[in-house]
């Protein structure tokens, strides 16, 4: 029976999210961390996006939310900055949402779908 033996080299940056893996037996062995790769952007045409109202966690205010963009963070970011922008208002992009500050849910959807995002839904 033969055991192999790969030596993982942990420097001090990863060795907290390696615990618990100490040897492997399989020589093809790669460890995952759980890291995927960045998803590739889907056209404007192919997104389906929903446009939400929200106030939950804003002490009252509301903010109007896009969610389903699928797609990198830097797209994301960008058009996010360009409905900000367009609207005139504040907001964030977090955690794959788009943020913008105040009820403008029939703007949002109007500008989306101007820009080829036709699969735009009011919720």
């Amino acid at each position: 029976m033969q055991i192999f033996f790969n030596v993982i080299n942990i420097n001090m940056a990863d060795w907290k999210e390696r615990l618990g893996v100490v040897y492997s037996t399989n020589p093809d062995f790669k460890y995952d961390n759980g890291e995927s790769e960045p998803t590739e952007t889907l056209p404007a045409d192919k997104q389906s996006l929903r446009v939400w109202r929200d106030t939950h966690g804003r002490a009252g205010k509301v903010a109007t939310i896009v969610r389903g963009f699928v797609g990198s963070d830097d797209d994301l970011a960008a058009l996010g900055k360009r409905l900000k922008q367009k609207i005139g208002v504040g907001g964030s992009v977090k955690d794959g949402e788009i943020i913008i500050q105040g009820e403008h849910r029939d703007r949002v959807t109007q500008l989306l779908v101007s820009e080829g995002y036709t699969r735009t839904k009011k919720v």
